[in-house]
Parts: C-alpha cells; sequence; structure tokens
C-alpha cells in the first residue's frame, strides 16, 4: 500500500471514531463505514431495458429484445461491450465528482458497491476474465489528484471479484480536457495517449478495462485498441456510471 493511501485510510479511520458516520448525500446517521442511506440508494438512477448491448446507452421506446444503438453499430469498436448499471446523474454523479476531484476518498466504497453491480451482468458473466485493467492517468495529472481514481475502484473490485489488477497500461502524452470535444475530436485528442507496458501478459488474455464514467467511450476505446493490438483476446469495460 503507497503512503498517501495509508495516510487517507488513518485519516478516515479517525474521522469515523471522532464523528458519527453520515450518509453524504442527505447526512442523515448511517452504520460505521456506510456512507449512503438506503432513501439516497433508491435515488441512483439505474439504467434499465432498453438499452445498447454494446455501450449500455438507454432508450426510451418499445424496443424489445437486445440491440445494438447506431453509433456503435457504424464504428469499429475494440472493446466487446462497455457495462454501467448507472447514469451520471444526481447522487451518482456528485459522489463522482467529490471523489474524483474534492478528494472526498470515503466515497470510493459506494462508487465501488455500484461497479460491483457490473459484475453480475450477463455481457460480464458470460466470459471468464483473467485481469483487471484501470484506465491509466498521465502522471502530471496523478501529481494534481495524488491518486488514480480507476486504480483505486480496480483494486476494491478485485477483492470482491477474485481477480488480480494489472496495470497494463501507461499513458504517455498529457492530453486537454475532452469536456468540451466532439466524439470524433476526443478520438483524435486521444490518438497514441496510450501504450501498454506488459505486452507478453496481456497476449490471450481476457481483459476488463475499469474506469468511473463512459462519456463517449473515445477514452476506452483507445485503450482496448492497443490492448487488443498487444494481442489481448478480449476487452470488455466495466464503469460506475454511464453519462
Amino acid at each position: 500500500m503507497k503512503l498517501t493511501d495509508a495516510l487517507r485510510l488513518a485519516g478516515e479511520a479517525f474521522l469515523n471514531a471522532l464523528y458519527p458516520p453520515h450518509c453524504a448525500s442527505c447526512l442523515v446517521d448511517t452504520p460505521p463505514g456506510i456512507h449512503l442511506c438506503e432513501k439516497c440508494a433508491a435515488q441512483a438512477p439505474a439504467i434499465k431495458a432498453p438499452f445498447c448491448r454494446q455501450c449500455s446507452q438507454p432508450f426510451d421506446g418499445a424496443i424489445e429484445g437486445p440491440f445494438v444503438c447506431a453509433q456503435c453499430r457504424d464504428r469499429r469498436l475494440h472493446f466487446d461491450c462497455a457495462v454501467a448499471r448507472y447514469r451520471s446523474r444526481g447522487v451518482v454523479r456528485e459522489f463522482i465528482h467529490r471523489f474524483k476531484y474534492e478528494r472526498h476518498f470515503y466515497l470510493r466504497r459506494p462508487l465501488a458497491d455500484w461497479l460491483a453491480e457490473t459484475l453480475e451482468d450477463d455481457r460480464i458473466t458470460s466470459q471468464p476474465f483473467d485481469y483487471l485493467v484501470p484506465v491509466p492517468l498521465h502522471s502530471a495529472r496523478y501529481r494534481e489528484r495524488d491518486f488514480n481514481q480507476a486504480e483505486v475502484l480496480a483494486k476494491l473490485l478485485s477483492k470482491r471479484a477474485g481477480k488480480p489488477v494489472l496495470t497494463a497500461l501507461k499513458r504517455v502524452r498529457y492530453t486537454t480536457t475532452q469536456t468540451r470535444l466532439h466524439r470524433d475530436e476526443r478520438m483524435e485528442n486521444l490518438r497514441n495517449a496510450f501504450r501498454v507496458r506488459h505486452a507478453s501478459r496481456v497476449q490471450s488474455r481476457h481483459l476488463i478495462l475499469v474506469d468511473d464514467v463512459f462519456t463517449t467511450g473515445s477514452t476506452v476505446e483507445e485503450c482496448a485498441r492497443v490492448l487488443r493490438q498487444a494481442g489481448a483476446a478480449s476487452v470488455r469495460v466495466v464503469t460506475v456510471a454511464r453519462g
């Protein structure tokens, strides 16, 4: 365990002892180690059918049976599917942002709970996997945040899945923020931003990419592309939320 992670955990334990635990959304008292009450958890916007089998984008209307949306059909994607159980809305979006940008490290636990639900999806259970691979941060961005949210979540998911985390990717090029870019601009912005660190370990392996949010899919697509080029047998994606 890294020193910074150990200090965060120690600080969290101290605060739990000093102050009664409470729901991070509505502030009602909760049992020790619980930071989301049942009422607020029920308000998390779940993704329900019908949704795209490739990217989990939900759709309104009467669509019967599995389908792939037009955007995924018209693209050559290197990941087999991207699975999320929740939309990046309301309490889900709030917790992701507070964890990622405001360093509310204790929120990793409810986020990991939401992420773990993806392991029950038939797109994941249908094929065993070998490693969980977190989407990496560039070293400069890592220094700003002092942690990689995808790596933290992957480690918690690893304990539940009984599968190891493999830091198979490195971000070698710093990219500008993607927030205001369209899908094609995001793809161009990320071209050659990643490289594989352990090519021999990914060859012929079934991999699960882990990230916090799937928005346009440009980041995980570029990660999947370089992993498949390095010989990965398959790449699937799990995220806490779908934008």
